[in-house]
């Protein structure tokens, strides 16, 4: 490749002020550096530079493409010139001045910033940074760059004018791609330890107040999301300050505190890592500073700086924004996926926050032989509902396979590939946001979007002709799931007979359950959809769009808990029955009931609950543990604290109906402007229709494992009476392959019992190792038991909360209401009530009866201790989470999401929960005092 010739002169000084040499970008830093903001010295290689690269080139490059050519030629010759833009060399009288004014501004061993720029194609057209449109993003930057790596940088500036996304953006835009000219910014490296963004409006709404993102290390780790980046409200008037901070593990700066190299992820020193990055005086300084840029620059604007350890603050780079109201409009777009380059590649992010749900603890080789089946089939599914070609899911199959990971016994999910596999869905970036909260996806862990913003519009279309769709697909997914049930309800019991149920039932769900995931995806779009404009109309958070969720039509779920609240009714008018489950063996008093001596009626509702919601247990999905479908005199420790309490199914439907009220009452004082309600309204009903959906696809699935469960447990039984295995349960520490390998012959190893002896004894070990962070990453490449000694948690387990004085702690309230009451803290419902695989000892809600119930996350089985507790308060969740739901259900105030909340609230702690407000207040424990009424 021969060197490049450029005879034009390099900018500096006035000549900076010129965006048809420099672009908007340099030319508004030199404006503000001569007004005196604290902008650090640069110089520009101009756009003519560019030009003639780019001529030196052309005799190696294919015709450049008329206008008319269209989109596949355009991107064609803007791949050959970037290839040979690559692969270029400057030549040495370039080079020898751009080293000379990199030595003058920064020495020869200091470093720089080398920054490209699209500088428009004509007086008055677009460029990026432009006041029309941004345009950011798609060109290079690269910082810390010495001055040996100088020429290669300014190289690769060049060639990113024909980026993939940059050449896409540009052919949306109607501009001409092969137009596209770049200058190149070198300006001196300031040695931050703090970086920030700041908006002088709300980039959700628009709105007057200023905003700041801010975090540890260099400002890529804000702006690509890759750091812990807390968040500063700041009211400038009158100099309020309203933070929203984290937990910080990551930063974003040099390797190994050396002067070159790219920027890598750092740990956050734990000095550091609980402070605000900013305090009060510092947020009002960078937001001072905001406000005086958009004073001299006439608009509203996005500005990036970086604070160096003297508390000197630096202004590196600012750009008019381009608020919702004035988005650019959306053309056609291109139908190829943005590319977008791995957070860090050397890395593979693990993460359970949402799974706990279903797979709390530690679980046995089967349950997670199923799970991962589960997750391959069901997904498989969605992404071909979602358009994603049959070629793409072949080409995607390790990935499925290895959606669920099995971390020191623990069920995972595999935070890369479910990134890689719903990248591959254009609407997916609708959802992106929301998605990666419910699945507690932080930091480093998240993904750089993947599509362009044209390409999501373009889905949109499809993804509402889906949603149009989903009522018939739901209906039928619905009436032949219940077909499947009364089909296994008649199958025979032989092995063969077992195994092959087993298989035509999971076979049959493969092509049809990914109906269920389309509608999380609708469910996440309408929520997000119904709670921006609440803010955007009211300035209320989502809990009051939470709480217009109560009512509706009964769900599968609910129905399952006013079924076992009918049964308590029903077991409480008959005082020899009621006393006989308060104090009674359970399997004897069951024994009693099902046989008729207290009445054929109760007999009747007691085997009609059994074989209707048999399943629905405590962790229902983990193959580990019974159902009443197993141990059926479990169904009498689920009525047990309803009789207590003299539940009545009357009662839970005035309380549903009552919160449903209040929510309509609350929305009425918030937007009082009828339209706006009756639009509110409207999205909230939609978005209890999915979740009505959500639950009753999750009692199917309850149903789907439960199945699984007893021919598989049966198949144990049949092992264990051959010899095969010592006893019947030993069955949970085998996979499913190998259960039904055993029947098939297709087992490599035949000693079973060596197996699953093997498996029990680290899984006993387990239950007493220290449980893994919630969120992880480790080597990529290295065998997963070697990479885990090595993991690093993203973020803390369970991170501090609470105000300053301790007493408080926040979260996103859920189900409205305030409660006062003890709190009960189960980390392990069935541990704490000594279950022993469903014994007669087995949990029963009595451990949350009229308690605050406190909990990491809950999963369906919890509906006993749910219905029993008063009030609900979790560390993790979402408004969509099953707590939330739930709690809403029953009417019950519940709090998700408050961080360490197992941790900062002592078991038997007088509490009051707010469940409109998402606050967890510590009380004095009135019987330290004179008795008051609670």
């Amino acid at each position: 490749m021969p060197d490049v010739l450029a005879t034009a002169p390099l900018t500096a000084g006035p000549a900076l002020g010129d965006p048809g040499q420099v672009g908007n970008k340099f030319a508004r830093l030199r404006a503000l550096r001569h007004e005196g903001f604290p902008v650090p010295d640069f110089f520009c290689l101009p756009a003519p530079a560019f030009d003639e690269a780019l001529a030196a080139l052309r005799p190696l490059l294919p015709p450049t493409p008329a206008p008319a050519a269209g989109e596949p030629a355009a991107a064609d010759w803007c791949a050959a010139a970037r290839r040979a833009l690559a692969g270029s060399t400057v030549a040495a009288e370039l080079a020898a001045r751009t080293a000379s004014a990199f030595d003058d501004l920064v020495g020869a061993g200091g470093t720089a910033a080398v920054r490209a720029c699209v500088v428009p194609a004509e007086a008055g057209g677009i460029g990026e940074d432009s006041a029309q449109d941004p345009f950011a993003g798609m060109s290079d930057s690269f910082l810390y760059v010495p001055r040996r790596d100088l020429l290669a940088a300014v190289v690769r500036c060049w060639a990113s004018a024909f980026n993939p996304e940059a050449v896409r953006y540009r052919l949306w835009r109607g501009l001409d791609p092969a137009g596209a000219r770049v200058a190149v910014g070198i300006q001196r490296m300031v040695p931050g330890t703090r970086s920030f963004v700041a908006f002088t409006r709300d980039p959700r709404d628009g709105a007057r107040r200023h905003l700041i993102a801010a975090a540890h290390g260099i400002g890529e780790g804000v702006v690509q999301e890759k750091a812990d980046v807390d968040h500063f409200f700041v009211d400038l008037d009158d100099r309020r300050v309203t933070a929203r901070t984290v937990h910080k593990r990551w930063s974003v700066g040099r390797p190994d505190g050396t002067s070159a190299g790219d920027p890598v992820l750092l740990p956050v020193p734990d000095a550091l890592a609980a402070a605000p990055v900013l305090d009060d005086g510092q947020a009002l300084a960078v937001a001072a500073l905001a406000a005086r840029v958009e004073r001299f620059l006439g608009g509203p604007q996005d500005i990036e700086g970086t604070i160096t350890p003297d508390g000197a603050v630096h202004l590196v780079q600012a750009r008019p924004m381009v608020l919702p109201s004035a988005a650019p409009p959306a053309p056609a777009p291109a139908p190829a996926p943005v590319s977008a380059p791995e957070s860090d590649p050397s890395r593979v992010f693990w993460g359970n926050h949402n799974i706990t749900e279903s797979y709390p603890g530690i679980s046995g080789a089967l349950t997670y032989s199923l799970a991962q089946e589960f997750y391959r089939c069901s997904f498989t599914d969605l992404y071909r509902r979602m358009g994603v070609s049959r070629r793409q899911l072949h080409d995607s199959a390790d990935r499925l396979r290895r959606m669920v990971g099995f971390l020191d016994g623990r069920v995972y999910y595999r935070i890369d590939d479910w990134h890689a596999l719903h990248g591959r869905m254009p609407a997916f970036e609708l959802v992106r946001r929301p998605w990666e909260e419910a699945m507690g996806i932080t930091g480093a862990a998240r993904a750089p979007r993947r599509w362009s913003r044209p390409r999501v519009a373009l889905a949109v279309p499809g993804l509402l002709l889906r949603a149009a769709l989903h009522p018939w697909h739901v209906h039928r997914f619905l009436r032949w799931w219940d077909g499947q049930t009364a089909e296994a309800a008649a199958t025979g019991d032989t092995p063969g007979e077992l195994i092959a149920l087993h298989r035509r039932v999971w076979a049959r769900a493969s092509t049809r359950w990914g109906v269920t995931l389309v509608n999380s995806i609708l469910l996440l779009a309408v929520l997000r959809c119904g709670t921006a404009l609440l803010r955007r109309w009211t300035g209320e958070g989502p809990q009051v769009f939470a709480a217009l969720l109560s009512g509706g039509r009964e769900n599968r779920s609910l129905a399952a808990v006013r079924a076992a609240i009918a049964l308590a009714e029903e077991i409480g008018a008959l005082p020899e029955l009621r006393a006989a489950v308060g104090s009674g063996d359970p399997r004897e008093v069951w024994q009693d009931v099902t046989a008729g001596r207290h009445g054929a009626p109760v007999a009747a509702s007691a085997l009609a609950y059994l074989r209707r919601y048999g399943d629905r247990a405590l962790h229902d999905l983990k193959l580990d543990e019974p159902t009443p479908r197993q141990r059926p005199w479990m169904v009498l420790d689920l009525v047990r604290p309803l009789i207590r309490q003299g539940a009545t199914v009357a009662a839970n439907r005035a309380d549903e109906r009552a919160a449903a009220a209040r929510s309509r009452t609350r929305l009425r004082a918030v937007c009082p402007g009828p339209v706006r309600r009756a639009v509110l309204l409207l999205l909230a009903a939609a978005t209890r229709r999915l979740v009505r959906v959500r639950e009753d696809t999750r009692f199917c699935r309850t149903q789907l494992f439960g199945l699984s469960r007893e021919v598989l447990w049966r198949l144990g039984a049949e092992l264990a009476r051959t010899g095969v295995l010592d006893d019947p349960l030993d069955v949970v520490d085998l996979t499913v392959d190998e259960v039904i390998g055993a029947f098939d012959g297709t087992l490599v190893c035949t000693d079973l019992r060596s197996t699953a002896a093997l498996r029990r004894a680290a899984r006993e070990r387990r239950t007493r190792a220290a449980h893994l962070p919630a969120l992880l990453s480790t080597v990529a490449g290295r065998p997963l038991g070697a990479a885990l000694r090595d993991a690093v948690a993203v973020e803390p387990d369970e991170p501090a909360g609470g105000s300053g004085d301790g007493s408080v702690l926040h979260g996103l309230g859920s189900s409205g209401g305030v409660v006062r009451g003890r709190a009960r803290v189960l980390l392990d419902p069935a541990a704490a009530q000594g279950t022993d695989r469903g014994g007669p000892d087995a949990a029963d809600g009595s451990a949350a009866d009229g308690r605050i119930l406190v909990a990491r996350e809950t999963d369906p089985g919890w509906l006993f201790l749910m219905t029993a507790a008063k009030g609900l308060v979790v560390e993790r969740g979402t408004l969509l989470s099953h707590t939330a739901i739930t709690g809403r259900l029953l009417g019950v105030p519940t709090v998700v999401a408050v961080a360490g909340a197992t941790a900062l609230i002592p078991d038997g702690a007088w509490i009051e929960i707010d469940g409109g407000a998402g606050t967890v207040r510590l009380l004095p424990d009135p019987t330290d005092r004179a008795p008051r009424d609670d």
